[in-house]
């Protein structure tokens, strides 16, 4: 497939980070995590092990394990309230997704074990019909998937560290299409840009579990920044004396590292499981947004350049999640599982827009696992992300509210181990 400018889609999404967690992560990418808000690194007892902490499928029951789910997601239509103009007010379109998962993972060979999880880390849509968001935010569209085979080795009986590869394949589409004021003759202009396509870039992750005792996990794992460098191609348009541009343009933005600390503690009865977890995401590495153009825009009134091709600054932070879950067996064959989490934007005021009307949000999630038989056991989870409102004030040309801004997750899953 020819490479157009996918990472422009991403970038909105560096920009426009999902609705359900910092900056442009889904964290939720098996029954189990869904389940537990998140909380789900140190106490790994499935197949998915081997993408949340692949130093834990050491652990697992010596045969092969496997975990397909699906996670459909519903993003709410979010609410902007302008202070100053009421014409400016409007909602975002809300989405539907559908988005599978495979994880599996060998028996032990010579103390060690192999894992491969095909997920899906990052995505959103976003778009705006109204006048205003339309000028930036028309539509931006992420789909990713990422292979990351993994393996793991037992040291001994307390200690076990893994790590893998990540191949990430990621598609975009991003629209603007709007008016902007200019001096007199000319008043207003009429700018849009469209560009699409698609990249794969190349990481790593790590992971180390240690156990002090038979009940007691501590766990660390680490994803690596990725920098996705892309070249493709980009059609801009303005209405004033025949601006536009049409050809090849590049962009690098950067995925950024993220380091996950937690511990799991089961009861003596070994009939509940309490895990803490601390995720960061290192989101500082996001300072700016920059492209370049293979050849000069066509722009008497440097319009398209201000509007497009000028840096802007972004100037994330890097964010904090801090994540519970209980897991608790009622019967030989009923799991129960909840899940609550403290999820802090990277996005500051004057940075922020219709691209990613981001917030500080509170997770709170349930679910249920059934062993059907000896080898197979399927499971439901239900997640909420609610987000906080946030209001800016003559912020990057935004004076108001954005309020409403949601997301559901229903996940169901099949294990299945042989």
């Amino acid at each position: 497939m020819k490479k157009k400018i996918a990472v422009v889609a991403l970038t909105g999404i560096l920009a426009a980070g999902p609705a359900f967690a910092s900056g442009y992560r889904i964290p939720e990418q098996s029954l189990n995590s869904t389940a537990l808000s998140g909380a789900y690194a140190a106490n790994t007892p499935a197949a998915d092990a081997s993408y949340y902490n692949p130093a834990n499928m050491s652990w697992l029951d010596n045969t092969w394990q496997t975990e397909a789910s699906l996670t459909w997601i519903h993003l709410s239509s979010v609410e902007y309230k302008d202070n100053t103009l009421a014409s400016r007010n409007s909602g975002s379109r809300s989405e539907d997704f559908a988005m599978p998962n495979l994880h599996v993972v060998s028996p032990e060979y010579n103390q060690f074990r192999f894992g491969l999880s095909v997920v899906y880390p990052y995505g959103l849509s976003k778009r705006w019909d109204s006048a205003f968001p339309k000028t930036t935010a028309e539509e931006f569209t992420l789909k990713t998937y990422e292979l990351n085979p993994t393996v793991s080795y037992k040291i001994n009986n307390k200690l076990s560290i893994g790590g893998g590869v990540r191949a990430i394949y990621a598609a975009g589409v991003v629209k603007s299409n709007g008016t902007i004021p200019l001096p007199a003759p000319f008043n207003v202009t009429t700018i849009s840009r469209d560009m699409d396509g698609d990249t794969t870039e190349y990481g790593y992750n790590l992971a180390l579990t240690y156990r002090p005792i038979e009940n007691l996990s501590l766990a660390a794992t680490y994803r690596s920044k990725i920098d996705l460098d892309i070249e493709g191609d980009a059609r801009l348009t303005s209405s004033i004396n025949g601006a536009s541009y049409s050809g090849g343009t590049s962009v690098s933005v950067p995925a950024p590292a993220v380091l996950t600390l937690a511990t799991a503690y089961t009861c003596n009865s070994s009939k509940t499981t309490v895990e803490f977890t601390y995720d960061k995401t290192f989101w500082n590495a996001y300072d700016k947004l920059d492209f370049n153009y293979s050849a000069n825009i066509v722009d008497a009134l440097g319009v398209l350049q201000a509007a497009f091709d000028n840096p802007k600054a972004k100037s994330w932070s890097n964010s904090e999640a801090y994540r519970i879950g209980l897991t608790h067996k009622c019967t030989d064959r009923l799991t129960t599982m909840i899940g609550f989490a403290i999820d802090k934007t990277s996005v500051p005021d004057q940075t922020l827009g219709f691209e990613l009307p981001d917030s500080d949000a509170k997770i709170y999630s349930l679910g249920a696992r059934y062993q059907c038989s000896e080898n197979l056991l399927l499971g439901l989870a239900y997640l909420y992300d609610e987000k906080e409102s946030r209001t800016l004030t003559n912020a990057g040309g935004i004076n108001g509210t954005f309020d409403n801004s949601a997301a559901q997750l229903v996940t169901a899953g099949l294990q299945y181990r042989f």
